[in-house]
């Protein structure tokens, strides 16, 4: 699709380099320009004793009745180890997504289908789901990286789940000099600031500094309520909540906004 849909926006990019491609083409597609500079960077696991674990875990997956994944990105790392000891998933397994994008990325990497919300991509969205309403007893894996948000396992947990994390990947902040960082978005004129979690948010807060109270007006685009509330909290004046961290939702999102601009 080749529109001008997206012209006169100059929009910064800053999710992980291997995820940026997709979007940034899709931006430059619609007449709008792109500058990328990743905020965050996601890796395998390093430590020996985390592979370790997660080795140990993934050979007893069928000790689980449900299995969350709370991003593409658990799903892309948790792949490899899944295909090699579980060519088919337990059949007594459910499956359960994030969102369509991750339960699309679970469909062509571990040939499984799962249940997504479709009100949200949000832990409390998931919980709504019927499926996690009742699990006293039940086994749970949550893939996902290091570290990160408690609300899905703590609200299974007092539900009588047995919890289980699968980390599977780490993040990493990039460092940048912010006196330089600032003055890229300038020397491109950037005029629309994107992030696509909590980490990259704090992030790009911290690069901002001296320049908050300027580059701080612009539109800042973000996917979730949670993020979004966030970015309010941190003085960020034009919050766009594009409810979804995937493409489709960012482009909508940007349409809406080019839209208003003219």
């Amino acid at each position: 699709m080749t529109t001008n849909s997206l012209f006169g926006l100059k929009v910064l990019i800053t999710r992980p380099a291997e995820q940026q491609q997709g979007v940034s083409d899709a931006i430059s597609r619609r007449g709008g320009l792109v500058l990328q500079i990743p905020l965050i960077e996601i890796k395998a696991l390093q430590k020996a004793s985390s592979v370790q674990a997660l080795e140990h875990k993934i050979r007893e997956l069928d000790k689980y009745q449900l299995l969350i994944f709370v991003s593409s990105n658990a799903v892309r790392y948790a792949a490899s180890w899944i295909n090699d000891y579980w060519p088919r998933l337990p059949e007594h397994i459910c499956v359960i997504a994030i969102g369509a994008t991750t339960a699309q990325v679970l469909s062509e990497q571990i040939a499984c289908e799962a249940i997504y919300s479709g009100a949200g991509m949000s832990s409390e969205d998931l919980l709504e789901l019927a499926e996690l309403k009742h699990v006293d007893g039940k086994r749970i894996a949550i893939f996902r990286g290091q570290g990160g948000r408690e609300l899905l396992a703590d609200t299974l947990s007092s539900r009588g789940a047995e919890l289980d994390y699968l980390e599977v990947y780490q993040r990493r902040s990039i460092d940048h000099d912010s006196r330089e960082f600032c003055q890229s978005l300038q020397d491109n004129s950037v005029n629309v600031l994107t992030v696509t979690s909590m980490e990259s948010l704090a992030r790009l807060d911290s690069l901002l500094t001296d320049n908050k109270a300027q580059l701080g007006l612009l539109p800042l685009l973000v996917p979730s309520v949670r993020v979004a509330q966030q970015a309010v909290r941190s003085g960020f004046a034009r919050v766009i909540n594009a409810e979804g961290a995937d493409t489709l939702s960012f482009i909508a999102a940007l349409e809406l906004l080019a839209d208003k601009n003219r």
